[in-house]
């Protein structure tokens, strides 16, 4: 015989139970778009991170770049030190400009006194204490490897022999990519006036460079060590061989 009502169907919710599922409805739903705002607003902080810092830093570095040129074509009429006198180079001045043919052709960012979060973000940062460019000793910076212009992005591209150029008011400062090592940000014998070798008096000129490793991480650093080749007063121009884009970085 046929039933309206099988035993296996559950039973209709009582009045209580209904109210108790509307308003457990009710909370998910609340719950839900809260999780959907959060999930919008950090997107939107990671692409401002990722994207738009590149955008501001790029545009604010490519003036300071225009800047230092026009100085650097203006003898006698530039705040700028001279290359014998940037160790008085104030915290937060950009003093030179960097060239790097491996990031390609166009490449240049600035380099600024001090290494601090406010200076990272306009540039190059040259860590004070450590010499300067062309100086005798250990000329160290650091950069950005992700976001504010990412001037170090690339860093682990670089190669043994690279060319790396410094242009200040006086000089064309080039370096020649010597080695690369990953190191914690606690190992700061990287930064000695000899690398790596904390104590020992210099009678080389370096250039150290470090940047985050890896990318999107401050885990650990990536660094690089570059010897200097020659030190080119402004007056002769730099040679274009100095400046050729590796084929590999066309």
């Amino acid at each position: 015989m046929a039933r309206d009502s099988p035993a296996w169907l559950p039973a209709v919710c009582s009045p209580g139970m209904k109210t108790t599922m509307k308003a457990l409805r009710w909370v998910v739903g609340i719950l839900g778009e809260a999780l959907i705002t959060l999930g919008l607003l950090v997107l939107l902080f990671v692409s401002w991170q990722l994207w738009w810092t590149d955008v501001t830093a790029n545009r604010e570095q490519a003036g300071t770049i225009q800047a230092l040129e026009r100085d650097f074509g203006q003898p006698g009429r530039s705040p700028v030190a001279p290359l014998a006198r940037l160790k008085k180079v104030r915290l937060g001045d950009a003093f030179a400009i960097v060239r790097i043919p491996r990031f390609g052709a166009g490449y240049a960012k600035p380099m600024l006194e001090g290494t601090d979060r406010d200076t990272l973000i306009s540039g190059v940062g040259h860590y004070p204490g450590t010499a300067m460019p062309g100086q005798v000793g250990n000329f160290a910076v650091a950069g950005h490897r992700t976001t504010y212009g990412r001037p170090f992005h690339d860093i682990d591209r670089l190669k043994k022999g690279d060319v790396i150029v410094v242009e200040t008011k006086a000089s064309y400062i080039v370096y020649a990519v010597d080695r690369h090592v990953i190191v914690t940000p606690y190992q700061m014998e990287v930064v000695a006036p000899v690398p790596q070798h904390p104590g020992v008096p210099p009678a080389q000129a370096w250039m150290t460079m470090t940047a985050c490793h890896p990318k999107f991480s401050a885990r650990q650093r990536f660094v690089v060590f570059a010897k200097l080749v020659k030190s080119i007063p402004r007056a002769e121009g730099l040679p274009a061989s100095f400046m050729a884009v590796p084929a590999r970085a066309a």
